[in-house]
């Protein structure tokens, strides 16, 4: 089960990189993860997941390393944006006015931030992590299989009937329910 943590621990380690980013660029949207309860940014996890699973003689170098990440990242941040999209009717971000976008779901700039995102994770945290996940015992990872997946089957739904990834933060989605 490593890749469930592999998944857990960058989707956590997004949603903070995510919040700092919101942060220093004063975005509008600051709601910027997947789930309603957990702290979660679940393209990172995906990406990550995604890219820890090609073969290691892809990712040998530091240049494919970069362009495997950048790569990889990208369909996978496509793949999600489609996913949100077409089955939620919603959208966490949108690159439309961003040079080299495609439909507003990925563009060159992030691309090449995934790149040294994801070689960087690679080469410093990913060996840290590997040791710590593969120390977890057996239990707690299917506690926190059960919980992540309880908040996905939530957060799925709440999209579903209203649309809105405003709704993914708690207090937000109690003031809604008081005006319902």
């Amino acid at each position: 089960m490593p890749f469930f943590w592999y998944f857990f621990i960058y989707s956590l380690l997004g949603y903070g990189l995510e919040k700092a980013f919101a942060k220093a660029t004063h975005a509008n949207k600051q709601n910027r993860k997947g789930f309603l309860l957990l702290p979660l940014c679940p393209v990172y996890g995906l990406a990550m997941a995604a890219l820890l699973s090609l073969p290691e003689g892809l990712v040998r170098s530091p240049w494919s390393l970069l362009f495997w990440g950048a790569f990889t990242a990208t369909a996978v941040e496509y793949a999600v944006h489609w996913f949100y999209d077409t089955l939620f009717g919603v959208r966490f971000w949108d690159y439309s006015s961003t040079f080299g976008n495609v439909r507003g779901r990925v563009c060159v700039p992030f691309s090449l931030i995934w790149g040294i995102l994801t070689t960087a994770a690679v080469v410093f945290l990913q060996p840290l992590i590997r040791l710590a996940v593969f120390r977890i015992p057996g239990w707690a990872t299917y506690g926190a299989l059960l919980l992540v997946t309880a908040d996905l089957v939530f957060s799925a739904r709440l999209l579903s009937l209203y649309h809105d990834t405003e709704l993914l933060n708690v207090h937000r989605l109690y003031s809604a329910s008081r005006r319902l």
